[in-house]
């Protein structure tokens, strides 16, 4: 299968620079996968599991939390707000997250602004917790 170059960068830095088969991400609406050849393309990142597929055919799994992807003349850049490699995942703190995301959830007295907040968090640990598994 033919390959293209991709970069994979947070905020904190690189993370991944290399030849690629196939990157698969979230978007803001719904999932995507990019092979060789694709056309230029923009687009928001939402969260969900990613991967990417290397030439040797392994396939490396993520979580994706938020960013932007580019397509430009046959190179892919992804620039995430969060990116971990599922075996740097702490599956402890995401289900000590999710725990304390639920209990927010269950207060009464919850604002709206503290419901979404709560909400967000739970998706990222429930996100994690998935790609952990």
């Amino acid at each position: 299968m033919r390959t293209f170059p991709l970069s994979i960068g947070t905020p904190d830095g690189l993370l991944y620079e290399g030849e690629v088969e196939r990157v698969k991400v979230r978007s803001i609406t719904g999932d995507l996968a990019i092979l060789a050849g694709h056309a230029n393309y923009c687009t928001a990142l939402g969260m969900g599991e990613a991967y990417i597929k290397t030439p040797e055919g392994e396939k490396k799994r993520a979580a994706c939390i938020g960013g932007m992807l580019t397509v430009i003349d046959g190179e892919c850049h992804l620039l995430a707000t969060t990116w971990e490699w599922r075996d740097e995942i702490d599956v402890e703190r995401a289900k000590a997250a999710k725990q304390r995301a639920e209990d927010e959830l269950k207060r009464d007295n919850i604002t709206d602004k503290e419901l979404r907040i709560a909400e967000a968090k739970l998706h990222r640990a429930l996100v994690r917790i998935s790609v952990s598994e």
